[in-house]
């Protein structure tokens, strides 16, 4: 079984994640997309964070009717922050093998790699998918992650990076939907419509709970 895990705040969970992780899901063939809300992500502030049960309803109706989506509240059942490097120890050990596991992530996130808790080690035990939202036509990596692919050790072959432990990196190109949940949070804040930027379960989940 191909699967993929997909962390974030999703605060809230729009159409740029939902595309972004089914173009991932088609062209690295995976069988699962977990999608993970983050309960204290590391690298954001919290003041105008949801709180995480609310964040897991709206993943969970965002992803219900693909039979490839799955919700996993694991970063949630945690306590403390939400480190990927334990998200994905947790679903090495807990899934059934042969499990080849994908960690999916956008260009800004590989960026910074580096200051992530044990990079060096996350990279040696999973798969990397990155979206790289090219322009139609271009290909390789962005370039902002030049350094980081020299700083990991990952060596070119044919349209993939390969890592010493033998774990690939993958630059997805995806399609850009210019949506990011700061600003739907802004317009929710503005009292403006956030329908079609985000499913419309999800717009009456906000709406019902007040949330933003």
């Amino acid at each position: 079984m191909r699967v993929g895990l997909f962390g974030g705040s999703f605060n809230p969970i729009h159409f740029g994640h939902l595309r972004s992780a089914e173009e991932d899901r088609e062209a690295l063939n995976l069988d699962l997309v977990y999608f993970i809300p983050a309960a204290s992500p590391p690298h954001k502030t919290e003041g105008d964070l949801a709180p995480a049960e609310h964040r897991l309803a709206m993943v969970r109706l965002a992803t219900k009717g693909n039979r490839h989506f799955m919700a996993s509240d694991v970063e949630i059942r945690r306590t403390g922050r939400s480190y990927t490097i334990e998200t994905v120890k947790y679903f090495l050990a807990t899934l059934r093998p042969p499990a080849v596991l994908y960690l999916l992530m956008g260009a800004d996130q590989f960026a910074e790699l580096e200051t992530w808790k044990s990079c060096d080690e996350l990279v040696s035990l999973c798969n990397l998918a990155v979206h790289s939202r090219l322009p139609e036509g271009e290909g390789g990596p962005p370039k902002i992650s030049l350094a980081a692919l020299s700083r990991f050790g990952y060596i070119q072959e044919e349209d993939h990076y390969v890592h010493a432990s033998g774990h690939t990196l993958s630059f997805v190109p995806t399609t850009v939907l210019p949506i990011s949940a700061t600003a739907i949070r802004r317009k929710i804040q503005r009292q403006e419509s956030i329908n079609y930027l985000v499913p419309s379960d999800v717009v009456d989940y906000i709406q019902r709970h007040a949330l933003y």
